[in-house]
């Protein structure tokens, strides 16, 4: 008994500590840490450093050390007395021992992968940027989402509440004969279909809460509320030309495709090399003891210094296949390269759009908001008078719900489509998560 009580104790404790709200700069700070999209991306980039390290190595000098020990026994038959033929028994330890420098001179192949490998670093360098421009607009699109449901279902309960206001103002005026059941039976009507708007919105919510959370690896239980205040910023730059401008000199993902484009370039080159001489200098020191029988109990160092040419005569044809195939997968790059710009600069109109078209919403919505509140208030007096019915007022109602909860999901929408235009053009980041995140406050 004791044990339950300290338990509902506690339980009471809990629920009376506030719920802190997360922000929108700690949900990205969390999702640094926790998104699995993003950790995969830094990941991939440690891996992509490698290959400008790997490509080098063609380049610098190649040091290896062998070293052999081996127990022989060998059968040696020769002349003997009387000329009979003799077989010995041999047991013997044999050892090499060799160290060998090789630095290319002259290598084409090796060339060829130098600069491969520094394309594909610079490569995984682009994506990389891709995928941290990617994670603000999907972590804000996550939390506008997640705080559009919570708007959404605070919109959805002072409807509620107000119908039920309203169906205490109808009992009232039906008791004193000035109402009618038609007016009780309207606003009951309204209240069921809250009733569902709520269930709706509630599940809405934890759906966009999920989803969030997904992301910033912990639970969510409160945002920051948007400002009242809320102003559109002005467009910079004003003009889609500077915006494309901009984003063909910083988009990663065009700047990854460029880089894949060379590496393509350059794998060309190293297949042709196939058909170059390689030039090498070759410097070695080799140490043997009893290498052969007739040897046994010798020692001999030598050393070696001089140059080593490789001229490639005939490998079958390989070579100028695997040309060929390069060849064609350079011009798939470039294909693929002009299909990633025309994409880019099509996401890009779309989203200059779009951020134009939300602000004007904005404007638009708020003018009509302001009416429709008036409407409401001019509404209920006329109803007095008895010039309006109880459904004019329902209606009203109604109509400053539809208008509050489409001007939340534009002023989202606006800061979202923001973004996007920002990371279409190659340019968005952490000091955009910040201007962004003081259009919230913590409630």
């Amino acid at each position: 008994m004791a044990r339950w009580r300290s338990c509902a104790a506690a339980m009471l404790l809990w629920q009376a500590v506030p719920v802190h709200a997360m922000g929108l700069m700690e949900a990205y700070n969390a999702a640094l840490q926790n998104d699995p999209t993003y950790r995969s991306a830094v990941y991939d980039r440690q891996a992509g450093q490698e290959y400008k390290v790997l490509g080098l190595s063609n380049l610098l000098p190649n040091l290896s050390a062998s070293y052999s020990n081996s127990q022989n026994r060998a059968q040696v038959t020769g002349p003997g007395a009387f000329g009979l033929p003799v077989t010995m028994q041999e047991n013997y330890n044999s050892m090499t021992a060799e160290i060998l420098l090789r630095q290319p001179i002259v290598n084409f192949d090796g060339l060829a992968r130098y600069r491969q490998g520094i394309a594909q670093t610079e490569y995984s360098d682009a994506q990389f940027s891709s995928k941290q421009q990617d994670l603000v607009t999907r972590l804000v699109t996550a939390y506008a989402k997640a705080k559009y449901a919570e708007d959404l279902l605070a919109l959805v309960q002072a409807q509620k509440a107000a119908y039920v206001e309203q169906q205490k103002m109808n009992e009232r005026m039906f008791q004193k004969g000035e109402g009618t059941k038609t007016d009780m039976l309207e606003t009951e009507a309204r209240s069921q279909l809250a009733d569902a708007e709520l269930l709706e919105a509630e599940d809405s919510q934890v759906q966009a809460r999920n989803e969030l959370a997904a992301i910033v690896g912990r639970e969510v239980n409160s945002l920051d509320a948007l400002k009242d205040d809320f102003r559109v910023k002005p467009m910079q730059p004003a003009t889609f030309e500077e915006w494309k401008e901009i984003a063909l000199t910083h988009n990663p993902d065009i700047l990854a495709q460029q880089k894949a484009v060379e590496a393509a370039r350059q794998d060309i080159n190293r297949n042709r090399a196939g058909h170059a001489p390689r030039l090498d200098f070759v410097a070695s020191v080799d140490d043997n003891e009893s290498q052969v029988i007739y040897m046994v109990g010798q020692k001999i160092r030598s050393t070696t210094v001089g140059v080593q040419l490789n001229v490639p005569l005939y490998s079958g044809g390989s070579v100028n296949a695997s040309t060929r195939q390069a060849v064609s997968n350079h011009e798939k790059a470039l294909s693929d390269l002009d299909g990633k710009t025309r994409q880019v600069l099509n996401d890009l109109h779309k989203n200059y759009s779009l951020a134009l078209s939300s602000a004007l919403r904005i404007a638009a919505l708020e003018k009509t908001l302001d009416s429709a509140r008036l409407l409401v208030e001019a509404t209920q007096k006329s109803v007095q008078g008895g010039l309006r019915t109880n459904l004019d007022v329902l209606n009203a109602r109604q109509q400053v719900y539809v208008v509050r909860r489409d001007l939340a999901q534009a002023r989202y929408s606006y800061i979202q489509y923001y973004l996007q235009l920002r990371q279409a053009a190659g340019i968005v980041g952490e000091a955009d998560l910040r201007e962004m995140a003081g259009y919230f406050t913590r409630p």
